[in-house]
């Protein structure tokens, strides 16, 4: 696919075609506040947003809808089914945060769903709805061809900074973050540094926390022919932690807690070989009906 395609539609929530009421809505929120963990014992409106009744553009051929996001056993569960809604073939899950974050960390355990056509992630945006440059970055998850974790970065509208990261594709539950401060982004998986970029490249605007699981059935150069699997396919988030650079950590064991916010390492370099036998493929969550919606 084209690079000026997709630096245009292919972010990870492709949030650009949010309504603006959206955001209106979000306007009374007061700032982002200190150091929190949510383990999602319930899903606090004042905190996050369900998106509902929307797609984000042409390219994506399911729905948001509210009972697509449900809480239980401690879990944020998105998933993507394939009852139809709104003249679109499938349902799918989107959670955005009401507040605006700042430089710090961020910190989400979840179990990843990888599968064919499908797109789980967890980013952090700010754009055209909010009427300020896009500015985003990025954990997706994707599996056009076995699982990757694909990390990118737009700033003012810029991206075409992919790098790709074969993953196990083991169905286990991950920490997944990133360290943002000025002129430095890094991501983590289970603490270990997967990339980073320096300098001017950093955005610094504060930006909203995004959740979802989407589908396409036109995206498939990047990322592959959705064939569904007779049942729901769901992300999974067992808690997601902010702190502010120079605040004390949310919890512990958080990677804020045990490295500091300074520049690390160099980054590991991109794509490393493929395993001679391919992962095994994902495992399914469980059916929608098996844990109760949100009031």
């Amino acid at each position: 696919m084209a690079r000026i395609f997709r630096q245009v539609i292919t972010a990870a929530g492709l949030a650009f075609a949010v309504p603006l009421w959206t955001e209106a809505r979000a306007q009374g929120v007061s700032p982002a506040p200190a150091a929190f963990m949510d383990e999602f014992d319930t899903l606090d409106p004042v905190r996050w947003l369900v998106s509902d009744g929307w797609t984000n553009g042409a390219h994506q051929n399911c729905l948001w809808t509210a009972d697509s996001v449900r809480i239980g056993g401690g879990l944020l569960r998105l998933t993507l089914s394939d009852r139809p809604a709104g003249g679109q073939p499938f349902s799918c899950a989107e959670v955005q945060s009401n507040a605006r974050y700042g430089f710090g960390t961020f910190e989400a355990r979840m179990r990843v769903p990888f599968h064919s056509g499908t797109n789980a992630n967890f980013f952090t945006f700010i754009g055209a709805q909010q009427k300020v440059p896009h500015n985003e970055i990025d954990f997706e998850f994707i599996a056009k061809d076995g699982p990757v974790l694909q990390t990118n970065l737009f700033l003012n509208g810029q991206g075409g900074r992919e790098q790709l990261h074969r993953q196990s594709g083991d169905w286990a539950f991950r920490n997944y973050a990133v360290v943002w401060m000025p002129g430095l982004v890094q991501w983590f998986t289970d603490g270990q540094l997967v990339r980073e970029i320096r300098g001017a490249e950093v955005p610094s605007a504060p930006q909203k926390v995004f959740f979802s699981l989407w589908s396409t059935g036109t995206l498939t150069d990047w990322l592959g022919p959705l064939i569904y699997p007779r049942q729901p396919i769901t992300l999974e988030v067992d808690r997601f932690a902010y702190t502010p650079q120079g605040a004390p950590c949310a919890f512990d064991g958080a990677l804020a807690c045990v490295r500091p916010m300074v520049p690390g390492a160099e980054a590991v370099p991109d794509l490393p070989a493929p395993e001679a036998a391919p992962a095994p493929p994902s495992p399914l969550a469980l059916p929608l009906e098996e844990t109760p919606p949100l009031p």
